[in-house]
């Protein structure tokens, strides 16, 4: 009986070092995953960027999901891509326009109530708010569709069913680094993806 006890405990133990195990090596590639996507977040951001008084690493979190995941530019920046750039071209590298990044104007016609849908300008205003928006009102458009300006109306164009699914922290990232990213004036292009 004591042998069949020790066995079980052995087993336990063995267990518990196992699943503590697994779980020290999910948490250690969570974090390397983070720096992996911070890091790359931070060399791919289109302009130049204002990290005084910012989390570095949020920023850098926020442009990799805004610039590699999320494809905000095509609806938010017009033209999308530097002249000569386009890549639907068949001969661009993919620049990215920093001239106009992520300040709206990309007229996505008529919609619902008959009048053009356009793109928002998603820089910060004079306050360093991005779109205008603290974080707050910015979370409660996304995870609503509803603008803070104009409350009755659900955004049509914007992803936002599929962007409200994100976490806290991830919004947050995005957030965070579009206070960083500097203003701009929208561009005039014809289509989203120009």
């Amino acid at each position: 009986m004591k042998r069949i006890l020790s066995i079980l405990c052995l087993a336990v133990l063995t267990l518990v070092f196992a699943f503590n195990g697994i779980r020290a090596h999910a948490s250690e590639g969570d974090a390397q995953g983070d720096s992996s996507r911070v890091k790359k977040g931070l060399k791919i951001a289109p302009v130049l960027l204002n990290l005084q008084g910012k989390n570095r690493a949020l920023v850098g979190l926020g442009s990799y999901i805004v610039n590699a995941q999320a494809g905000c530019n095509d609806c938010h920046t017009c033209p999308s891509y530097a002249p000569g750039h386009n890549p639907f071209d068949g001969v661009g590298d993919g620049q990215i326009n920093a001239t106009n990044y992520l300040a709206g104007g990309t007229n996505f016609g008529p919609g619902p109530g008959g009048q053009d849908i356009v793109s928002a300008n998603l820089t910060p205003d004079s306050n360093g708010k991005p779109a205008g928006l603290d974080f707050d009102e910015f979370l409660e458009l996304i995870r609503t569709g509803h603008d803070p300006d104009e409350p009755d109306e659900v955004l049509q164009v914007m992803p936002w069913p599929i962007f409200r699914n994100m976490n806290k922290k991830d919004l947050r990232a995005i957030y965070e680094y579009l206070t960083s990213i500097p203003p701009a004036s929208a561009g005039t292009c014809a289509f989203p993806g120009q």
